[in-house]
């Protein structure tokens, strides 16, 4: 169990394993679109969103498939890591489809290891954290009982004198209302964004993450219609 959860891991974060299906994946194709706004919006393929003028946008998967959405960051090449100290942004979601794991290990992925980086870290302080959805699956063969998970949080990280403010959004949609929602095929979407802690940050946050969408469905849609189950 304890692989396999890495192997998620690694295709969510670094993707670099082989895709379960031997088919292409269809490609997809990153627009980038100017606004009256101080912002830019960027599309790829059923992900959209909004990244602050001057920041430089990449396909999150361009070779294999296996991940969707975009990576953004005020540097050319790429988000270099999710530490907390590199500004930054990513908006991405795993088709089940071409992975081939049970849905309930998408919720061992979000429920912890997969931001951990942040809110575990001795640079990073958590300072919110809501869980909408947490239903343990019963990783039991003989029966199905999918599970299922959705929380956001917000924090702060301090390494040196640079400060700076994160806040995500991660879901498991194993079963239910949110599963029908955003992308059919997604088995676990993470949305997560790094600015510096100046003045306005956490209005900032709430915009890169707020003004995410999968498919048809922006993030506070899938808050929405999901019951809190707990408050920490």
């Amino acid at each position: 169990m304890r692989r396999l959860l890495l192997g998620i891991l690694a295709v969510v974060i670094v993707p670099a394993c082989a895709p379960a299906s031997s088919a292409p994946a269809p490609p997809s194709e990153l627009l980038i679109s100017p606004s009256p706004t101080a912002f830019t919006l960027v599309t790829a393929g059923e992900v959209q969103g909004a990244v602050p003028d001057g920041w430089h946008a990449a396909l999150a998967d361009p070779e294999l498939g296996i991940r969707g959405g975009f990576v953004a960051s005020p540097r050319a090449g790429g988000w270099p890591d999710i530490d907390g100290t590199a500004v930054g942004m990513s908006a991405t979601w795993v088709d089940a489809t071409r992975v081939g794991v049970p849905s309930d290990f998408y919720y061992l992925a979000a429920n912890g290891p997969l931001l951990s980086r942040l809110t575990t870290s001795v640079n990073c302080r958590e300072q919110s954290h809501r869980v909408y959805l947490d239903r343990r699956p019963t990783f039991d063969l003989r029966r199905r009982s999918p599970g299922h998970f959705m929380a956001e949080g917000a924090g702060v990280c301090r390494r040196g004198s640079r400060a700076t403010r994160y806040a995500y959004f991660v879901a498991a949609p194993g079963f239910g209302p949110v599963h029908e929602m955003g992308i059919p095929s997604s088995g676990l979407y993470v949305v997560v964004a790094v600015v510096l802690a100046h003045h306005g940050a956490r209005d900032l946050l709430k915009q890169l993450i707020g003004r995410t969408r999968f498919g048809d469905d922006g993030i506070r849609d899938f808050v929405a219609v999901a019951r809190p189950a707990q408050t920490a």
